[in-house]
């Protein structure tokens, strides 16, 4: 056991620590010695006053020593509330002595999205994505680190960080496979909780095992107290200042300290002492210390712990109200005392300040013991403080959140422009704090149904629940004007759809268009309701609702977008009810201006949302214009990746792209662009819409490749199976699953759950055959079974492709009678497939086409065709049929 102090050590709490700094030179080591290797993350974990920030001063001294850069970060327990805090002080060295332009080069096409949150760009108006601010630190900050090579980062008390950093810290250790960097972790047990411990279970998750930080050992506290005290400490003194401290190394320290203060003799006669003097130095007795030093010290301490960073003479002064000269003073004797220290350069930067306090454990034992009424009141003078610096409403508000209510209206607007400058950088969570504290000073009446509203709206998509009750009280209450209470309502109801309440949203946005007179207010909310209505896949369906809205959709002319909204709309369920696709196009063309997007329906334009184009894009899928679709989801994808989403809306454009490379028969393509879609939905949750339409369009595609293994495995790992979602997914999941089975030899499954497809069709309505395909896969599961029966589906099916008019859904309907028959008759059939989908945008169906004709008319030419086809379309296992063919055609000849 060390008996001495370490040579090597600058802290008296190293001792015992030699497993823990030999793990921090090997990782520094490890780090310079190879630049492709990848990162490594280390964990520090104890309990308050173990050693962990002395530990990470003593990896910045071996990562400097060794050649390497190193930025360092702290939280703090009174800064929790403030966003992107921690994430803020570790990108300091980078980036505060740059300019603008050198910061925007240096960041690159994320500087837009990330420098809001870093504070060094001015928020846009828009509400930022949280994800999508995430996704750009993480890439800024590997960016950054490619740059300084080799690069270590130091996180401390990360118990306290806030959350907006824990959530990129999560994200940035999970994407170190390629990045040589090292991040070293401090933290306590516990502390935290909800989504913060999540995070913090990722990080550790990453982490290369350490044990976590243990107590002195008796032998070492005699090393430390007779190196601090000298070698005549007798050794029943030495382990009474054990028992006392159970071997913490802060709380030694600070004894020792306080033994050497009282010129206590370290013998055992004097042993008895330790106890008192130990109280002395934290807790209660920390707070007499203090107390002893004078009022003005006290307040001097107070103004300090208010502050919590970026702590100066000069704002405890103003704070305090005390002139210079007396704050000079206290804190000098602040200093004395051990309660107050300058920063060391060794741990990284705490703020921007002159002072910090020497542990956290002080800190809070000095914040808890201000009076809660002078604390409040002390929080409401700093806010002022940091107002008049020009530091923003947002710096402000985490001061304004702990000011006791007091039906102050300027707090009120202050707490409001703060819950918008924190939406406008990705914060919703201190958005939602803001507005929840403003809503108890209170608002005055005209005021409290907008606050309510802007409450509803920063939750929504990450609390629905809350968010319905609070729009629902906000529309109760007068304030709102004709356009905030639709903005209101159409928010309630995507609160509500979120929140699987789809038939609530209906009703509440007919309630509400009812209540309207006719004109543009009333049309928007009729589209909304036809919107929603449109995109439910319950059982039944309204039997009079497509002729209420072909009705209303006929007298418009796309004068503006209610209009258009509703001609996308009523294009849309045309196309689902399988009418003539002509009609179904000309309906979206004139939803277009010059064949765009019209201003106010962009795909980050929030009035109507992201349904609706993508109702729009889906409909040109379905009708074979594949290139006006392609183009809508492309579109998408560019503006969401631009404007930084990449939450839901960018997993869905994913998921569209993939269909539309699917639908064009680029499947390796659509294969890539889904599983990024995937990747992206399992981040913002299973279950949602959003999620079933990358799960169902990848099996879709695998099945597509002839991947079947992989489709089903899939399929099992991402739970594609009853009970599907309340919302319509394209294509149906139904007739997908239903083929999946088929695929893997589950017939019997196969065919029941078809035969569920072909029930929930029927009764929504649905006889598009390419969106719904599950006739044509039933008639060929049945033709040994049940010919007849698979001779009326084929039938029907044919018949219905007819009426829709596209060739995909003629050509498909073909094969598929084609493959019931026999002889001529299945030749001709097959080569009227082939002419009907050689005209068709939907290659991989013109390959299985080709390649289905050269089987059936043992022509090696066609085949020949359909393999190059296949190929081209990643179809492999098509590509293996036409080979297998081709194989036995040349055996024959």
């Amino acid at each position: 056991m060390t008996e001495v102090r370490p040579a090597a050590a600058t802290s008296a709490s190293l001792w015992e620590r030699d497993a823990e700094i030999a793990a921090l030179t090997q990782a520094v080591d490890a780090l310079r010695a190879d630049r492709s290797s990848p990162g490594t993350v280390l964990v520090l974990r104890g309990e308050a006053g173990l050693g962990k920030t002395a530990l990470l001063a003593e990896a910045r001294r071996i990562a400097e020593r060794a050649g390497c850069t190193v930025w360092a970060a702290r939280g703090g327990e009174t800064l929790r509330s403030v966003p992107f805090n921690v994430v803020r002080q570790l990108l300091q060295p980078a980036l505060v002595s740059m300019l603008p332009d050198e910061a925007r080069e240096y960041l690159g096409d994320r500087y837009d999205i990330v420098g809001p949150a870093l504070g060094i760009a001015d928020p846009g108006e828009r509400q930022a994505d949280p994800q999508g601010v995430c996704d750009g630190l993480v890439s800024a900050v590997r960016r950054l680190a490619g740059q300084e090579y080799p690069l270590v980062l130091l996180l401390d008390d990360v118990h306290w960080a806030d959350q907006e950093t824990l959530r990129w810290l999560a994200a940035f250790v999970e994407r170190l496979d390629d990045l040589p960097v090292l991040v070293v972790v401090a933290r306590r047990p516990g502390e935290v909780s909800g989504e913060s411990a999540r995070h913090l279970d990722t990080v550790a998750a990453a982490a290369r095992p350490l044990a976590a930080l243990s107590a002195l050992t008796p032998e070492a506290t005699a090393g430390l107290t007779r190196a601090t005290l000298g070698e005549q400490a007798d050794a029943p003194f030495c382990r009474e200042v054990w028992a006392v401290t159970g071997g913490n190394p802060y709380d030694t320290v600070e004894l020792l300290a306080k033994v050497r203060d009282s010129e206590l003799e370290p013998v055992e006669a004097q042993a008895g002492e330790l106890r008192a003097l130990n109280r002395a130095a934290r807790g209660g007795g920390l707070v007499s210390r203090l107390e002893n030093l004078g009022v003005d010290a006290t307040r001097f301490a107070w103004a300090a712990a208010i502050l919590g960073t970026g702590i100066t003479v000069d704002m405890v002064a103003r704070l305090a109200t005390m002139d210079r000269a007396d704050a000079v003073r206290c804190a000098e004797l602040l200093r004395g005392a051990r309660i107050l220290t300058a920063p060391d350069p060794a741990a990284g930067p705490a703020g921007t300040g002159e002072l910090e306090f020497v542990h956290p454990l002080i800190a809070s034992a000095v914040y808890n013991s201000i009076p809660d009424a002078l604390r409040r009141a002390m929080h409401g003078i700093a806010a002022q403080i940091v107002t008049d610096l020009g530091l923003g409403a947002a710096a402000a508000s985490r001061h304004l959140i702990q000011v006791h209510p007091d039906d102050d209206q300027e707090v009120v607007e202050q707490l409001r422009e703060a819950a918008r400058e924190h939406l406008a950088v990705g914060a919703p969570d201190a958005a939602r704090r803001c507005l929840e504290r403003a809503l108890e000073e209170p608002p005055l009446p005209d005021t409290h149904a907008r606050v309510l509203f802007e409450l509803g709206c920063a939750t929504l998509l990450t609390a629905p629940a809350t968010t319905i009750a609070h729009l629902r009280t906000a529309l109760t209450l007068p304030g709102l004007d004709e356009q905030a209470r639709i903005d209101a309502v159409f928010r309630l109801s995507q609160a509500l759809l979120h929140n699987d309440q789809l038939d609530e949203a209906v009703r509440t946005v007919e309630a509400e268009a009812a209540r309207l007179p006719d004109g543009p207010a009333r049309l928007r909310l009729q589209a909304v309701q036809y919107m929603w209505q449109g995109i439910h896949a319950g059982e039944t369906a309204a039997p009079d609702r497509s002729a209420r809205l072909a009705e209303l959709a006929a007298t418009c002319t796309g004068r503006d977008n209610a209009e258009r909204a509703l001609l996308i709309l009523r294009g849309f369920d045309a196309m689902t009810h399988g009418e003539n696709a002509e009609e179904v196009v000309a309906l979206c063309d004139r939803a277009l201006v010059n064949g765009r997007l019209a201003p106010g329906l962009g795909w980050t334009d929030t009035e109507w949302g992201l349904e609706l184009l993508m109702m729009l894009a889906s409909t040109y899928a379905y009708t074979d214009r594949l290139d006006r679709a392609e183009a809508l989801f492309t579109d998408a994808l560019r503006a969401y990746q631009t404007a930084g989403w990449s939450g839901g809306h960018l997993a869905l454009a994913h998921a569209y792209l993939g269909l539309g490379h699917r639908r064009r028969g680029r499947l390796r393509e659509a294969e890539a662009a889904l599983r990024e879609s995937l990747r992206l939905a399992e981040r913002v949750g299973r279950g949602l819409p959003l999620y079933w339409s990358a799960t169902c369009n990848l099996v879709d595609t695998l099945l597509a490749r002839g991947h079947v293994d992989e489709a089903w495995s899939i399929a099992e790992q991402y739970g594609f199976a009853p009970p599907y979602p309340s919302t319509i997914v394209l294509p149906d999941p139904r007739s997908v699953r239903g083929r999946l089975l088929l695929a893997v030899g589950r017939t019997e499954d196969g065919i029941g759950e078809l035969e569920a497809a072909e029930k929930a069709a029927t009764a929504r309505g649905h006889h598009n055959p390419v969106m719904v395909p599950w006739a044509v896969d039933l008639a060929r599961a049945l033709a040994v079974a049940d010919p007849a029966r698979a001779a009326r589906l084929a039938s029907e099916a044919r018949r219905r492709a007819e009426r829709f008019g596209t060739d995909t859904a003629i050509g498909e309907s073909l094969r598929c009678a084609a493959a019931l028959e026999t002889g001529q008759r299945a030749v001709r059939l097959a080569a009227q497939a082939v002419t009907y989908l050689e005209a068709s945008p939907c290659q991989y169906e013109h390959a299985a086409a080709r390649v289905e004709y050269g089987i059936a008319a043992r022509s090696a030419a066609e085949l020949e065709r359909g393999l190059d086809l296949a190929r081209s379309c990643g179809a492999d296992g098509l590509v293996e049929r036409a080979e297998a063919a081709l194989e036995m055609a040349g055996a024959a000849l």
